[in-house]
């Protein structure tokens, strides 16, 4: 009955149930202009058996990609790779996922969690670098320690998303407030993008995408330089402007029939989430 209910609300969000269903949504996007990172829904696994099969969706999802010769690569999250099980376990299918990408010359973010996940995440993301090239992580605006973690993961090289952050996180280790976060946001993003390997600028706010549009242009920065980045369903008509303009622009496609915890985690972290996909309902 709930999945009934809500899956037609979340379906502007999530692009479906299948990989069939998740393509096509690419397939569109491609078509506008547009790239995407594809991402089976799915965090916090406990057991083995559930993570080793999370792991071969994720070869499945690189294999259709190939097949398909769409512009897409793959976002996953550790702990739907078993990182509450056991590190090397964790590790172990990461390395499967970076090995089939990087035969095709895919790319393979890993997506950053609550902040108990940020070291692990960190840490683990350097580790597979060393070996794997083609593999980059997510950095939150909204953390107070997310400057001096950039500093190291501009030195080793690895490819970074910046974003605001969607978890609600305690005071004394993040901001709370949004021009706290905005400014925090731009010096991170300036961070990137005098020492940064392919920024990606990630975020729906009207006053950030302008500052990086006119930052780059102040800089000479060219646009095929970096990436802005956004959520599936979410302003498509500023997706495809940005595009037409001659900026590189990804959509972060989530699907997979986990789109219930998905939908309403996101709803439940921040209250400003409801307000943001009310109000995004109807903004272009």
């Amino acid at each position: 009955m709930l999945d009934r209910i809500l899956f037609p609300i979340a379906k502007r969000f999530v692009a479906g149930r299948t990989i069939e269903e998740a393509v096509r949504v690419v397939q569109g996007l491609n078509e506008q202009g547009i790239c995407a990172t594809l991402d089976v829904l799915g965090e916090n696994v406990r057991d083995k058996g559930t993570a080793q099969a999370a792991a071969g969706r994720y070869l499945t999802t690189l294999d259709w990609i190939e097949k398909g010769r769409i512009q897409s690569n793959v976002s996953l999250k550790l702990t739907q790779m078993g990182l509450d099980i056991n590190r090397e376990f964790c590790f172990s299918n990461l390395v499967r996922i970076c090995e089939r990408a990087a035969r095709a010359g895919n790319f393979v973010r890993i997506d950053m969690e609550g902040s108990r996940y940020t070291e692990a995440t960190l840490s683990m993301v350097l580790d597979l670098y060393r070996e794997y090239k083609n593999v980059g992580v997510v950095i939150q605006a909204c953390l107070r320690r997310s400057a001096k973690d950039l500093q190291r993961i501009n030195d080793a090289g690895v490819r970074v998303r910046l974003c605001k952050g969607a978890y609600k996180e305690p005071a004394a280790i993040a901001y709370q407030k949004m021009p706290e976060i905005r400014e925090n946001f731009k010096k991170t993003a300036e961070m990137l993008f005098t020492k940064g390997n392919y920024p990606a600028i990630a975020t729906h706010d009207d006053q950030l995408i302008d500052w990086t549009k006119h930052y780059v242009r102040q800089n000479q920065i060219s646009p095929t330089q970096f990436e802005l980045q956004m959520l599936y369903g979410v302003r498509l008509e500023t997706q495809r402007t940005l595009a037409r303009q001659g900026y590189r622009v990804r959509v972060y496609v989530p699907y997979g029939t986990h789109w219930l915890p998905y939908f309403s985690r996101r709803l439940r972290e921040r209250k400003e989430n409801i307000y943001f996909v009310l109000r995004n309902l109807f903004k272009r």
